[in-house]
């Protein structure tokens, strides 16, 4: 019975002794297996066009993680992660780059340009640089020279009151010195533009010429005007320059984007686009010409400030399309900018309270608030959500105003209303905002070479409190927050604009409400997945995740572990949209 019981026992020990070591061969054979599997070449149909190894690729994914490569198939990234996962869906034509410990942002977003102004440059007086009275009337006086008598000469974008040693504006008297055969228009930043006497003539502006409701004509104690136009007035003028061709916009607009993309810049929001820019973009969406892919903040043929609502509806009716329309290269964004005030660097942004310079100046109201309010609704009415440039705190309240008017009449709370600039917020409008999930989108760079032009106009401590990101960020939440430079009238440098977010230092080193700065992380964010919810596009693109559009810069520098003083000083070394190089320093 014992040695039955022993011969049973000994049986169930080999028995299972069996069983063990068959389930660790098991594992070490399944453990080949994977490996085998994993150093085996991919299915072709699924091997990277391109990959991007040892690097330090910041995906700005939920978790901010970072990664050593990526792959890249067919304009979109496949996969992300380390160097030996990527290169296993490498094959026999798939491009390879070695970023060689360099670090890699998503494609950068712009959320307020105007994107034609990179490519004037040859056809406009270049002052972007001048520093002096004098300077600006010999680059228009050499301009002059080249020029047929009687033609037109425009300059570029520039900001005198910050630039000009004299902190003023040229007068019609300066410039007819300088040009005495030509008309000459020189816009500034949108807001206010100088004209010779010539120009004013062909526009018959003159002593007995009325203010335009939401603008000026500056003057003399005599009333005779001094060439000094602000907001509503310049289209006075501008109504007698011979507009450029769609041929000539494109032109500008392929110089642009290449522009665009030296910086790194992967996607834009431009404002204020005119039916034939639109015109001159669709030429090059349809030549695929666009490496730029681009917002629209459309602005329909005889809808300034000035024209009538009647006009406005009747377009808006027989437009055809709305907010959202369009691909991922060019895209209908919202109407805009629709203009509420001046700026806060020319002194006429629109205020609750007075300048500190000028103790009677609230700035402009540059339109009616009845106005703005059926406009908003009309636009609502028609699928139009509505971006409204407003710097001032006065501005921002009649912004919101009718923006709650709009909800009541059609809901606009996920349509993502838009407030352009929103420099001198205050935290009860952000709290208004919040309620209607508008978004601001704004631009820190402002207080970069224009900051202590600010500072004169309102004060240090309201300076202080100017573009107040921290605060926009702590109450809107960062997805409802975005980062541009409204360029030309600041520099386009993205790097600039991050560096400013983060030390809230102008070039001198003065800091301006360093309680407003913020981290890193959220900085890139506003350029990146924060920005792509502009235009409901945040499951396309704004962070390196598989499925997303292929869209990456490379910088000289890490953003991340970099010093903050060399964070402005960072440049693009290459730029890819839709996994295609665009642009290589």
């Amino acid at each position: 019975m014992q040695n039955h019981t022993f011969n049973l026992t000994a049986s169930i020990l080999v028995w299972w002794q069996r069983i063990v070591v068959g389930a660790l061969w098991l594992r070490v054979a399944t453990g080949c297996l994977v490996a085998f599997q994993t150093a085996m070449p991919a299915d072709p149909a699924l091997l990277a066009d391109t990959v991007l190894i040892n690097g330090k690729i910041v995906t700005v994914d939920q978790q901010f993680s970072v990664a050593q490569a990526i792959a890249i198939r067919e304009g979109k990234f496949l996969a992300v992660g380390s160097n030996m996962q990527i290169e296993a869906l490498t094959g026999p034509h798939t491009v390879r780059i070695d970023l060689s410990g360099r670090t890699v942002l998503p494609g950068l977003m712009d959320t307020h340009a105007h994107v034609a102004n990179a490519g004037v440059q040859d056809f406009t007086v270049p002052l972007a640089k001048v520093t002096t009275v004098a300077q600006a009337l010999e680059q228009i006086r050499v301009w002059a020279a080249k020029s047929k008598p009687g033609d037109w000469i425009v300059g570029n974008s520039w900001h005198p009151l910050s630039q000009l040693h004299e902190r003023r504006y040229l007068t019609r008297w300066e410039i007819d010195q300088a040009a005495p055969n030509n008309p000459v228009f020189l816009p500034t930043s949108g807001h206010i533009a100088m004209a010779n006497s010539m120009a004013l003539a062909r526009a018959a502006i003159n002593k007995a010429t009325a203010d335009p409701a939401g603008g000026l004509v500056e003057r003399e104690d005599s009333g005779e005007p001094n060439g000094v136009l602000k907001e509503s007035a310049i289209e006075l003028l501008t109504a007698k320059i011979p507009a450029p061709t769609v041929s000539q916009i494109a032109g500008w607009l392929r110089t642009a984007v290449r522009v665009f993309n030296s910086y790194g810049i992967t996607s834009v929001v431009d404002g204020f686009v005119e039916p034939d820019e639109f015109r001159a973009y669709q030429q090059l969406w349809a030549n695929h010409e666009l490496t730029l892919r681009t917002s629209i903040m459309y602005m329909p043929a005889g809808s300034g400030m000035t024209t009538s609502i009647e006009n406005w509806e009747k377009t808006l009716r027989t437009l055809g399309v709305s907010s959202g329309f369009g691909d991922e290269w060019l895209s209908f964004a919202a109407i805009g900018e629709v203009v509420a005030d001046g700026g806060m660097t020319l002194g006429t942004a629109f205020l609750r309270d007075p300048y500190s310079d000028k103790p009677n100046n609230r700035g402009f109201a540059t339109i009616a608030a009845d106005k703005l309010n059926r406009l908003v609704a009309v636009c609502n009415r028609y699928g139009w959500r509505v971006a409204v440039h407003a710097v001032g705190d006065a501005a921002i309240d009649r912004v919101l105003d009718a923006y709650e008017l709009a909800n009541q009449q059609s809901p606009i709370i996920n349509k993502r209303f838009i407030i352009i600039h929103g420099s001198l917020i205050e935290a009860d409008q952000l709290k208004r905002a919040a309620k209607l999930g508008v978004r601001v989108e704004m631009q820190n760079v402002f207080m970069w070479d224009k900051a202590a032009t600010v500072a004169r106009f309102i004060g240090k401590n309201r300076a202080d409190r100017a573009v107040p990101t921290r605060l926009i960020i702590d109450t809107l939440g960062i997805g409802n927050v975005g980062a541009g430079t409204d360029f030309a009238v600041n520099t386009l440098n993205p790097f600039i604009n991050l560096y400013i977010m983060i030390t809230r230092k102008d070039p001198n080193g003065r800091v301006y409400g360093k309680d407003q700065a913020i981290t890193r992380e959220e900085a890139v964010r506003l350029y990146t997945s924060s920005a792509a919810r502009f235009n409901f596009e945040e499951a396309k693109k704004g962070s390196i995740e598989p499925g997303k559009l292929a869209d990456l810069v490379v910088l000289s520098d890490d953003f991340l572990a970099t010093t903050e003083e060399k964070i402005k000083d960072i440049e693009a070394l290459t730029t890819i949209v839709g996994g295609k190089v665009v642009y290589q320093r």
